[in-house]
């Protein structure tokens, strides 16, 4: 029986060829943990970009939230608690313009990164797949930016809290005090229980010329204004009451997923253009300027457009207690859903279409990216 012995060559190419490249189909586009720690232990030794990522994310809160405790604790008959339900939607709010404005910051700096320090060429010819390349970085700039909103927001609900003020025994309407916690049904009823005095009060839809009107018209402007009454009504006891513990988890869920959505937008379009410069400021003119006044304004004949950008889907969601004096200033409320109420000035879009808006420009994105590292020349 004769038998062949592999030849030198074939045995240094066996040896040397990647482990990437003999797996099948998507494996083999898929990155190692040593290549995501590798891309992630890289992102963090740049101090200048994670002294911005602290300053941008964490500094403000800590700050403010240290001077208010600091101000309560030597004159406390002078300064009130340090936590309040209106300041913890502002900070909730700066730390996701903010986090967004960071998040794409470090998105950009990731996917251009390998070009301007002219490491590109030599990741290609170490033989792994760029898509590889390309999908480590998802990961390894997450576990930077992810815990940085997380700490800055947990900051935020602890002294919300623990040293924030005491929450009402009962919602303000227009100097009406109404029981906490009534839906809609239960709201009628109690207005209708002295229909005249709360008409005088209340901003309802009277007859021309009625100013003091008798009960029977008095239950029908109720009857007839209840749910604009009603939405004014949840409004004003969001504004005025600390949020509950799972409000605060869909808000957090919530700044997690718009910050990773800036990242992966800022990767993808950092990856795509090549200048870390353009990107950073093409996407803070979309979260300061763009998305602010198409969520603002409807321009005729394009609310369609209007609902693409990522800016007006992610307002939509927006949670309730982050959104909460949009509907009482005169906003429509977005549609509900994991517990947001929207903070749109234009009609909102149908649920279905948010997520799919959502989901696009994660996958579009992401896409993109990949498809300009796979075909950008070495």
């Amino acid at each position: 029986m004769t038998t062949v012995e592999p030849s030198l060559s074939a045995g240094r190419r066996a040896a040397t060829e990647p482990a990437g490249r003999g797996l099948p189909g998507l494996a083999a586009w898929l990155p190692t943990w040593d290549l995501i720690t590798t891309k992630n232990l890289e992102i963090r030794k740049r101090r200048g970009l994670m002294i911005t990522m602290m300053v941008l994310i964490v500094a403000p809160t800590v700050l403010l939230y240290a001077l208010r405790l600091l101000f309560q604790a030597i004159d406390p008959n002078s300064y009130g608690p340090a936590g309040s339900p209106d300041l913890f939607s502002e900070v909730s709010n700066l730390i996701s313009g903010l986090g967004f404005i960071a998040a794409a910051t470090l998105g950009a700096t990731a996917g251009t990164t390998d070009l301007t320090d002219g490491m590109f060429r030599h990741l290609v010819i170490t033989g792994r797949s760029r898509v590889a390349l390309y999908l480590a970085r998802i990961p390894a700039g997450l576990a930077v930016i992810l815990p940085l909103v997380a700490l800055a927001f947990t900051m935020n609900c602890l002294v919300t809290s623990f040293e924030g003020s005491p929450n009402p025994t009962s919602v303000a309407l227009y100097g009406v005090n109404a029981p906490e916690h009534l839906d809609q049904a239960g709201l009628q009823a109690w207005l209708l229980k002295g229909p005249v005095q709360y008409a005088t009060t209340l901003p309802l839809d009277l007859a021309p010329g009625v100013t003091t009107p008798s009960a029977a018209q008095a239950r029908t402007a109720i009857d007839g204004d209840i749910s604009s009454l009603y939405t004014d009504y949840v409004a004003s006891e969001l504004s005025g009451s600390n949020p509950a513990d799972n409000e605060m988890v869909k808000i957090g869920l919530w700044l997690e997923l718009d910050t990773g959505i800036a990242f992966l937008v800022g990767l993808g379009l950092g990856s795509l253009t090549g200048q870390r410069t353009t990107t950073t400021i093409v996407l803070i003119a979309l979260q300061v300027i763009v998305t602010p006044l198409l969520s603002r304004t409807q321009i005729p004949y394009f609310i369609d457009g209007q609902r693409l950008i990522i800016g007006i889907a992610m307002d939509q969601l927006r949670p309730a207690a982050l959104a909460s004096g949009n509907a009482a200033a005169g906003g429509v409320p977005g549609q509900v859903l994991f517990g947001g109420r929207g903070a749109l000035g234009i009609p909102p879009m149908p649920t279905w279409a948010m997520i799919a808006v959502i989901v696009g420009w994660i996958v579009g994105w992401s896409g993109l990216g990949a498809w300009r590292m796979k075909t950008r020349d070495a």
